[in-house]
């Protein structure tokens, strides 16, 4: 009888590691301590519950890297990607999903999976030595045993940051005599209208005063042993971005452009506070940019005072979690095993990709592999030239080294065309035979590396990977 792979945490990266090796034929028994054992941001014992976004990002296939991942996780099969392209909801250029439905139709499939076994109980240190195939794929807040078991049998310091959490509007609430509909650019996405978006303008004056009111804001204290603990670039909390410059919000989740308010055309925001639908009912929308460590009183009384939101009632407000990471590129072989004890396999943002998506595309390659080790057999990793191949070469080995000390500056990363390899040849005219001019060429180079990475990507399929048939 074949002895079953252990999957530890059933986010999106364990549940989609699950459904990969159980759709390869494998026995699996996947673990999921909620709800006997909460966390400080869940709040469901949902499996896949999105504690943060409800977005996906871009869908966009040729012009985007992370539409690219989700274009290449559904040609492997992908539970994740087919629960958010069922439970989409507008959000522009952007898959955004229904969080509640998403999880509902993830827990849905594993549940009655066949060759699938959920255990709900917590797992509170190293799996016992008799499993000899195990994904451990806990995330950012995995419980504290079991983190301090991998700490001592890793003998490394684990790489952590804080993520935030932005807060959750009543669609019915916000004053829409003042807030129009719009996506940047008119933008029509996945599931969308060119109108997918709340818009809130502020002027001059307005933004001002906001800017200032988050940095002079209470936040949330820290713990003792947090002191220190840097943020991810990607998802830092606003009011830390007020403090990096008094324009430093109108560049990045407040930026005015490509938005027109049609009460009055002819006068520019000076900067714009965006929403975005939650849920499928459309009754909840989730403010843009806006996760927070600002203490509950404090979020209530200053994102009032954005234009449009001055009675704005909360289904939920921002809040504050610790995320911790391997240093991957040290701990992990190319397999994402641990080298210490390499019948550990990790998986998600243990290993230092951000994002759902992402956590998600490393959970599909950890269930390849470890299906493969079940067999005795070798799986070729995905080519480097697709973005499940980039992804997994930062996390694994693509770093600066150093004399002495191995990977340099390692950081949680979000999957970009700057992880894959140059083309050899990068694109200089049109279809017509006319040169490419300035941003063309941009365009151009992205839309020949993601036409490059399918294309690679089929060809692994076809001689590494037997994807099954759609549900």
């Amino acid at each position: 009888m074949t002895e079953p792979i252990h999957v530890i945490g059933a986010g999106l990266a364990g549940s989609e590691a699950a459904w990969q090796a159980a759709n390869a034929g494998l026995p699996v028994v996947l673990h999921e301590m909620r709800p006997h054992r909460m966390t400080e941001a869940h709040r469901t014992d949902g499996l896949a519950e999105l504690v943060c976004s409800n977005s996906f990002r871009s869908d966009d296939a040729a012009n985007n890297a992370v539409g690219l991942l989700h274009a290449e996780m559904r040609r492997l099969g992908s539970l994740i990607m087919r629960a958010a392209d069922c439970n989409q909801v507008p959000a522009g250029g952007a898959l955004a999903v229904d969080r509640d439905g998403f999880s509902a139709a993830v827990t849905t499939a594993l549940h009655d999976h066949p060759g699938i076994e959920i255990r709900r109980a917590e797992i509170d240190g190293l799996p016992p030595a008799d499993w000899g195939n195990v994904i451990i794929a806990t995330g950012p807040l995995t419980s504290a045993p079991l983190a301090d078991a991998i700490r001592d049998l890793s003998g490394e310091n684990a790489l952590a940051f804080f993520d935030a959490i932005a807060p959750i509007v009543h669609k019915d609430s916000i004053d829409m005599s003042v807030a129009w509909f719009q996506s940047r650019y008119d933008k029509i996405g996945p599931g969308g209208t060119g109108a997918d978006y709340i818009n809130c303008p502020m002027t001059r004056q307005q933004y001002d005063g906001f800017v200032d009111a988050l940095v002079a804001g209470e936040k949330t204290d820290f713990k003792d042993w947090e002191t220190g603990t840097p943020y991810f670039d990607g998802c830092l909390p606003i009011e830390v971005m007020a403090e990096r410059g008094r324009e430093t919000l109108r560049h990045g989740p407040m930026k005015p452009v490509g938005l027109t308010n049609p009460r009055d055309p002819a006068v520019k925001p000076y900067a714009i506070v965006q929403l975005r639908q939650d849920n499928k009912l459309g009754t909840l929308y989730n403010m843009v940019g806006f996760q927070t460590k600002l203490k509950y009183g404090p979020q209530q009384q200053i994102f009032r005072t954005i234009p449009g939101l001055e009675n704005a009632e909360f289904a939920r407000l921002g809040g504050l979690h610790r995320n911790t990471f391997l240093n991957s590129p040290k701990l992990l072989d190319r397999q994402l095993r641990l080298r210490a004890q390499p019948r550990l396999r990790f998986a998600g943002q243990m290993t230092g990709c951000e994002g759902y998506v992402e956590s998600a595309g490393i959970g599909l390659i950890a269930g390849l592999y470890a299906a493969a080790d079940c067999r005795s057999q070798s799986l070729r990793s995905p080519p480097p030239t697709t973005a499940l191949g980039a992804l997994l070469g930062h996390i694994t080995g693509g770093h600066i080294e150093t004399i002495d000390a191995g990977p340099r500056s390692f950081q949680p990363m979000n999957v970009n065309f700057g992880l894959f390899p140059p083309l050899t040849s990068a694109p200089a005219r049109k279809p017509d035979g006319t040169r490419l001019r300035g941003n063309e060429k941009t365009v151009a180079k992205k839309q020949a590396l993601s036409a490059r990475a399918l294309a690679d990507l089929d060809r692994w399929i076809a001689e590494n990977v037997r994807v099954p048939a759609a549900a």
